[in-house]
């Protein structure tokens, strides 16, 4: 149930969670679905038309999928969902006429599977947050955290409409700028890249065929990831000067550097969306839990999209911290205290270390035009494209292929 901040607001809940994204979202709804007792609020800063105006989309993968469907969400969302059918990587300059394919994946490791679909946010927030509705969630909307102090028992919680809300524990949501972690007193690692991610969706003459690319240009990676109908949902990383000076021109030449990028292979293409731009850099919490606190998705890490892995990593955040939360509650254990959530910072941490060094790296390593280094990328490459072994090893990392995942990834009720 959505509640205005002039709504009367309940002074003790379960569970807080701060942020209205897809993390908090799902995170609160797969709570729920196993534990309808528990009393859980979610303060929603961002307002329904911001939602609606968001024009951004995510790359979903097989292993996601599976825990928006045994979410009963996933039945719904699929049918405006794009699968990705096949995906290519060239490594080029932007002036070069050709670009050859060094690396091709098709379909997944399983045949009717594609290893994951391009959903458009607002659809999948939406439908989250109608789930979370349906089932009694508490949401509080146009309303954020001001301040908490963290006590022994309980979190004690001031929203920015004045109301102070006990909770046995804050979950933290609130993105890779997170005030709560600040609060908390949490260190990160972070460094900038200066490089910029500038977000549109494009309309082209030509069907893409389910098929994703990403191009390796000098400044950064350009990826084409294809919507419905003769749309692609693009990523493109310049630097950050770049960047700045792209947003600053006219629609007409834009459109001319994005050509540029984009080549004509799908006939001519036109902006079909506002353009955005992103600082990109590397963040990593050095603590996800403390007693009574937690942190969740880009609040815990932010990391290049290069491989396309944040929102993923965001949903296994949900699912884990869902489960830890569950399991000691039907054991009975107090769900809010470190020594439980601790299996929650064990399970997650590794995992998202090490896909952060690994975008850190492969940033570095293609975002150059060093002829030393773009020639050994181009045989490396080509290396793995004849390793059939090799190539499903990484398909199954992108799909989350993972014996050890959490039980929604797999799948599975909790």
């Amino acid at each position: 149930m959505a509640k205005s901040a002039k709504t009367n607001i309940p002074e003790t809940v379960d569970i807080l969670i701060a942020g209205g994204g897809y993390v908090g979202l799902s995170c609160a709804v797969a709570i729920k679905d196993a534990a309808p007792h528990l009393s859980i609020m979610v303060v929603d800063p961002v307002p329904e038309q911001a939602v609606e105006n968001d024009e951004r989309a995510s790359a979903i993968a097989a292993d996601a999928s599976r825990m928006l469907d045994a979410l009963g969400l996933w039945k719904d969302l699929v049918k405006n969902a794009q699968p990705i059918n096949e995906m290519i990587v060239t490594d080029s300059k932007v002036s070069d006429i050709t670009r050859p394919v060094f690396l091709t994946f098709a379909n997944s490791k399983e045949e009717d599977e594609p290893f994951a679909h391009m959903v458009e946010n607002r659809e999948l927030v939406k439908a989250l947050r109608k789930k979370g509705d349906r089932d009694g969630i508490i949401r509080i909307t146009e309303n954020s955290v001001s301040e908490f102090q963290t006590h022994t028992t309980h979190s004690l919680i001031t929203l920015t409409s004045g109301d102070v809300i006990s909770a046995k524990l804050l979950i933290a949501c609130d993105g890779v700028r997170s005030r709560l972690r600040d609060m908390a007193g949490i260190q990160t690692v972070h460094w900038p890249y200066d490089q910029k991610g500038i977000v549109c969706t494009v309309e082209h003459e030509r069907p893409h065929e389910g098929r994703a690319e990403e191009h390796f240009l000098p400044a950064g990676p350009f990826a084409i990831l294809p919507l419905k109908g003769n749309r692609s949902s693009l990523v493109w990383t310049e630097s950050s000067h770049d960047a700045d000076r792209l947003l600053q021109q006219d629609e007409m030449i834009f459109e001319t550097e994005l050509e540029q990028r984009f080549g004509f292979k799908l006939g001519a293409i036109k902006l079909a969306s506002q353009v955005k731009a992103f600082p990109l850099g590397l963040r990593l919490a050095r603590e996800f839990a403390r007693n009574r606190f937690v942190l969740a998705g880009d609040a815990a890490h932010g990391i290049h999209p290069i491989a396309g892995q944040g929102l993923n990593l965001g949903f296994k955040d949900a699912a884990a911290l869902a489960e830890t939360i569950i399991e000691a509650d039907r054991l009975g254990q107090d769900f809010g205290t470190l020594d439980v959530l601790e299996r929650y910072q064990m399970w997650r941490r590794f995992d998202t270390v090490q896909m952060g060094v690994v975008t850190d790296v492969l940033n570095r390593l293609f975002s150059n035009d060093n002829g030393f280094l773009r020639a050994a990328r181009t045989f490396g490459l080509g290396v793995v494209d004849r390793m059939p072994t090799v190539k499903k090893y990484f398909i199954n990392q992108a799909s989350g292929d993972n014996s050890a995942a959490p039980k929604l990834l797999r799948g599975e009720a909790i």
